[in-house]
């Protein structure tokens, strides 16, 4: 039975461009920070690499290449220096009030665990109301929130932060190459096996280096760590092959039918209470079972999808980012997350739609 896999938000398969640029750059064994000619031959092809992310992204800032989001976000938290103390010298944020909004994912608050947290209406959107009399705060915001797929206003909240003389941290880790970034953001946070790149790369976006207190090492100083050359050159491939939509029309129609069907049948598509939705995440509540049971139940019938962000859903704890939203703790123990990707077809969608009728009937 082929199995069916409508978890991307978590990763999705790496693009067969990226795979073949992965083996090619595997061939190019040189350290790209040595100085002899092969390491000079490595150190192009890196740039090279960066320079076709930037394009591809639409970034004409810097680009500090990272093993992944989680990195970037701990970079980014620690190291960000807000414009009231560009050029006073001074190792980063420690010295300035930071703030990460309380539906980020568990990496942004994990790597700022002492951050203060932007609490979010039932829809989802951040409450900026606290910032007001913050000084030169920094601050962190999902563009696009990993478990429900709302997206935040990013204009509105650049601008908030920016009125304050703060610096915004934008996580697009879910967003990137599949919707433009947040235009005003400082910086932005990247992962590549989010669209469809290698594992273990992603990449902190920096307007200007002024924003960010060096450490030392390779990455232009600001990061310490041999340069992963190969993941680099999947990385770049992926986001070439990027499309707008991500996904094909057919599928994001699939979606709308699935929602449908869902409503009928008395569940709860989360979208609905969302005032910006994006269409490749959805939560969606069962009428009357709980989540963990209708995990197992798609997996057994050969679909993969998730209870939330692959980080936590294998804990006992509820998620943080429905009851930040305040959803009913009953509710909330129903929501099941799929998410669609580059490699999802319409079929996918209608064969998942087909079973979740089967199961809330309780016909399996």
């Amino acid at each position: 039975m082929r199995r069916i896999y409508l978890d991307h938000a978590a990763t999705t398969p790496m693009r067969p461009e990226a795979v073949a640029a992965v083996a090619e750059g595997m061939s190019r064994w040189a350290n790209p920070s040595s100085p002899h000619a092969e390491g000079r031959k490595a150190r192009i092809a890196l740039e090279d690499a960066r320079d076709r992310i930037g394009k591809a992204l639409g970034w004409s800032g810097e680009i500090i290449l990272t093993s992944g989001a989680s990195e970037a976000a701990w970079l980014a938290l620690h190291r960000a220096v807000p414009p009231a103390r560009q050029g006073r010298g001074g190792d980063g944020a420690g010295g300035n009030r930071r703030y990460v909004s309380a539906v980020e994912h568990d990496a942004v608050i994990g790597a700022a665990p002492d951050a203060e947290l932007l609490d979010v209406q039932p829809d989802g959107m951040v409450d900026l109301e606290p910032l007001s009399g913050a000084a030169s705060p920094v601050v962190a915001v999902q563009a696009v929130n990993s478990e429900t797929g709302a997206a935040q206003d990013m204009d509105a909240v650049a601008a908030h932060v920016h009125a304050t003389g703060g610096l915004l941290i934008a996580d697009c880790a879910q967003s990137a190459g599949k919707y433009p970034l947040p235009g005003d953001c400082d910086m932005a946070i990247i992962s590549a096996h989010k669209l469809g790149g290698p594992p273990g790369i992603g990449a902190l976006l920096v307007r200007d280096f002024a924003m960010l207190a060096p450490a030392g090492g390779q990455e232009r100083g600001y990061r310490r760590g041999t340069e992963n050359l190969p993941a680099a050159l999947g990385f770049a491939a992926a986001l070439e092959q990027a499309t707008q939509p991500f996904c094909p029309p057919a599928v994001l129609a699939a979606l709308d039918r699935l929602a449908d069907a869902v409503r009928g049948a008395g569940g709860i598509w989360l979208s609905d209470r969302l005032p910006r939705p994006t269409p490749l995440i959805h939560g969606i509540a069962m009428p009357a079972l709980s989540g963990s049971a209708q995990l197992m139940r798609f997996d057994m019938a050969g679909f993969a999808v998730s209870l939330g962000s692959a980080c936590s859903s294998g804990s006992l704890k509820g998620s943080h980012v429905l009851k930040a939203m305040q959803l009913e703790d009953d509710l909330a123990s129903r929501v099941i997350r799929i998410s669609a990707g580059w490699s999802t077809v319409a079929g996918d969608v209608e064969a998942f739609a087909a079973q979740w009728l089967k199961i809330a009937a309780g016909t399996t």
